[in-house]
């Protein structure tokens, strides 16, 4: 799926993403600059470029890209974003075994949620139901920012981790 960016030229305005034209319009109908007018103007802009800079897009793999693009999932399409473009894996050896990456990648919007994830699942033993209430996530969340990175890839928050 690809996603675009529609950008204000109103600089006192935030854009939006969309990835259809009837998302943009009910999303480009509710746009309004800090002064509360309506935007009345926007700049688009392709942003699965994310995979393309991942990728090294250039004239000698365009179109391997291309194929990648097509076949690969959304979720196959963030693991190569994060493990090429963040962790520094080989582009060819991620492609080939997308599966075997070694990438943790966690679908939550912030890391205290990732926090009351790992305590829902167990992942600091068995705590009564009864406690959870008085666990401070936050603090839990901050030293879990020492191992994960929270980053934003096409509109949408994620946390991941390299192995």
């Amino acid at each position: 799926m690809t996603y675009l960016f529609a950008q204000p030229y109103d600089i006192s305005a935030n854009g939006f993403c969309f990835e259809d034209f009837e998302s943009y319009q009910k999303q480009a109908a509710k746009a309004a600059n800090s002064y509360g007018q309506p935007v009345e103007e926007f700049e688009i802009q392709f942003i699965d470029c994310e995979l393309a800079k991942a990728y090294g897009i250039n004239q000698a793999n365009l179109k391997s890209y291309f194929s990648a693009v097509d076949e690969l999932e959304e979720d196959e399409k963030k693991t190569v974003i994060l493990a090429v473009g963040e962790c520094g894996y080989d582009i060819e050896r991620v492609l080939s075994h997308i599966g075997a990456v070694d990438l943790d990648i966690y679908y939550v919007s912030s890391m205290r949620e990732l926090a009351e994830q790992f305590v829902e699942e167990g992942l600091f033993g068995e705590i009564p139901e009864r406690l959870q209430y008085y666990l401070y996530y936050d603090a839990i969340a901050r030293d879990l920012s020492a191992d994960y990175i929270e980053t934003v890839i096409t509109g949408e928050t994620l946390i991941y981790r390299c192995a």
